[in-house]
């Protein structure tokens, strides 16, 4: 049920109700610091708010990220173990229209744009060559991808610094040694104590998980904790978790996994309440739901990326990287020319993305989407003229959240 007639924080409560409330906390501290944290934190009001009209309703059907904004891509080391840069965090992917996941990354780039120092100005100029890239892309009709070889500024400095980065160093940065056992250091801003009945719970399902690889002594588990990471799933149950890894070949080589629950995509009652519903894949859990599209939409998958089921819950399961693989866009310092260079990537890899996972499922075929871009007189004034509109609906949101 769609509830825009309700206060903007009973609106927040209610999506959120059930959750680990020492993690919310950390949640609505963010939303409530930062206008930008606060849209990336609060997904679901922006397709609670998300009005029928043919922009939205017309355009070809794609499978979206659903919660794309600027800083939902970063860096990862894929199933091949080479790095890549591309789209990350599919919980909330669904079928829908392609102009669902424009005006979602349209309206972080305004919102944003204080953040990042920019000028209204400055933040629709980007807008703008956003939306060139993704059009030009588009039109080629080709999924290629980034990775270190064809990588520029930013994202090339980044994927270079990952180059030099030893795993070894940021497993000893999360870990501590004492009586002799590696252990997860918590109480650090991104582990919490987990209880002994979820280590118990996670640990007997790993044991299970291991007996189906075929190196089960990889997957051992030392050490379990409650991660806190991101802002969006924040209180959602969500596990690190510390397993033997290769560290009785090479000294220290252990690895982390992360385990995350799965909830209904935000888009969910949006999607229902068309008048025409797009009908979605009945899947076999929500896991199941956000591991498919992450691998249609991404180049390649992310290592161990994994659908399981723990009794009657589905979670996520893939390797851990570190926190700062993630693009921060404030290195930037409020300079134009170095953020246009990302936003350029950013067009086309949402581009790569539709394209890639075009034809799948009831998504729109490729020729349809390039007829798309061959015509943005028909779409592309009236996104940039909504990203406007909508962002000063964000703007009030966040502020009527704090109280002001």
């Amino acid at each position: 049920m769609i509830m825009t007639n309700l206060p903007v924080k009973q609106r927040i409560n209610a999506y959120n109700h059930g959750r680990d409330h020492e993690i919310l906390a950390f949640k609505y501290k963010a939303i409530q610091d930062n206008e930008f944290s606060f849209y990336r934190g609060t997904c679901h009001l922006f397709y609670e708010d998300l009005p029928q009209i043919p922009l939205f309703t017309e355009a070809p059907h794609t499978w979206i990220l659903g919660d794309c904004h600027l800083e939902n891509f970063g860096t990862y080391k894929g199933s091949n173990r080479l790095s890549y840069f591309d789209l990350n965090d599919c919980d909330e992917a669904a079928l829908a229209p392609c102009t669902w996941e424009l005006a979602r990354f349209l309206v972080s780039v305004v919102v944003g744009a204080e953040t990042l120092r920019l000028s209204q100005k400055q933040a629709l100029a980007l807008c703008d060559t956003f939306l060139d890239f993704y059009i030009n892309t588009l039109k080629a009709g080709e999924a290629y991808w980034i990775e270190r070889s064809t990588s520029t500024g930013m994202i090339r400095q980044l994927l270079m610094s990952l180059k030099k980065r030893s795993r070894i160093e940021f497993i000893k940065s999360r870990t501590f040694v004492e009586k002799g056992n590696r252990l997860l250091t918590l109480n650090d801003g991104k582990t919490l104590p987990a209880s002994k009945e979820a280590k118990a719970r996670v640990t007997a399902f790993m044991l299970e998980f291991a007996n189906q690889q075929t190196n089960s002594e990889f997957f051992k588990v030392l050490d379990i904790g409650r991660r806190i990471a991101g802002i969006g799933s924040l209180g959602m149950e969500r596990y690190v978790i510390l397993v033997v890894g290769n560290s009785k070949k090479v000294k220290d080589n252990y690895y982390l996994l992360d385990l995350k629950l799965c909830g209904p995509s935000a888009l969910k009652p949006t999607i229902s309440a068309l008048n025409k519903p797009i009908k979605q894949p009945s899947w076999a859990s929500e896991a199941e739901r956000v591991v498919t599209t992450q691998r249609r939409l991404q180049a390649v998958s992310p290592a161990f990326l994994s659908a399981v089921n723990i009794d009657d819950k589905s979670y996520v399961l893939r390797e851990l990287h570190p926190t700062q693989d993630r693009l921060s866009l404030n290195l930037a310092d409020g300079k134009v020319k170095p953020l246009q260079e990302v936003i350029k990537s950013m067009g086309e890899i949402v581009a790569w993305a539709q394209l890639r996972s075009s034809g799948r499922q009831g998504s729109a075929i490729a020729d349809q989407l390039i007829q798309f871009a061959e015509q943005p007189q028909q779409w592309r004034k009236d996104l940039l003229d909504y990203a406007t509109k909508y962002a000063k609906v964000v703007h009030q949101d966040w502020l009527s959240f704090r109280g002001k």
